[in-house]
């Protein structure tokens, strides 16, 4: 994979290379993203991807074969580090190390989502509907005044949280789960970050269509969770 801009190798649905994909706007970095069927993932894929995941960012070297980073996580902190559009981190060392245990907080919530999502079974559906509600209900209590995690100012934590929140768009068409009953600051936060350009580019327009198609493939419980007559 060489190129003489930055490339993310992606995923249509993957909330990890969202994040990518978000960071990457923020800092005003052009880049070219290139597709990846993860269930015919390409030779020349698993040759650089150690993990056989996306994101990976191929970074051009002049002479040389691109550099590969691997793991949301990291390619965020790499463009946090050598990117000079606005910090996406707070300068003050303790907030700063608060706000890198919020992103693992996300990625938590990440884990929840799937099994929420992909799950057959009703009862481990419900008990997932109840996890999730309470993470963030937890999160209410640590939100700033709008309009981001942290106030004014768009942050790695909002960077995390903005491909979780896009799932709930359309999982909310299909039925009221309640999750966000009572919650008025989380709800300011996902407004606030759906219209967010670097969070609506981080996909393609036709994510809905293709996480129902995810969802169908998958036979989720979500589905007839959220079945009505009239539908």
């Amino acid at each position: 994979m060489q190129s003489e801009t930055l490339t993310l190798a992606s995923h249509y649905l993957c909330p990890y290379v969202q994040r990518a994909s978000i960071v990457l706007s923020e800092k005003g970095v052009a880049f070219e993203r290139r597709y990846i069927d993860l269930a015919a993932k390409p030779d020349w894929f698993l040759r650089i991807s150690p993990l056989g995941k996306v994101p990976l960012l191929a970074i051009p070297q002049a002479g040389r074969d691109d550099a590969i980073l691997f793991e949301s996580a990291v390619i965020c902190e790499y463009l946090e580090e050598t990117q000079a559009g606005a910090p996406l981190h707070p300068a003050d060392p303790l907030t700063r190390a608060r706000h890198r245990g919020w992103m693992e907080f996300g990625s938590s919530v990440l884990a929840d989502l799937w099994v929420y999502e992909t799950t057959k079974d009703a009862e481990q559906f419900e008990a997932k509907c109840r996890t999730l509600a309470a993470k963030f209900a937890t999160l209410e209590q640590e939100l700033a005044e709008r309009p981001y995690f942290a106030g004014q100012h768009f942050s790695m934590v909002d960077a995390v949280f903005a491909p979780v929140f896009r799932y709930f768009e359309l999982f909310e068409t299909l039925f009221e789960s309640g999750i966000f009953d009572g919650l008025p600051r989380v709800n300011a936060w996902r407004k606030a970050l759906a219209v967010r350009p670097s969070v609506v580019d981080a996909v393609t327009e036709d994510y809905p269509e293709r996480l129902m198609v995810f969802l169908r493939r998958h036979d989720a419980y979500l589905l007839a969770r959220g079945w009505r007559p009239d539908r």
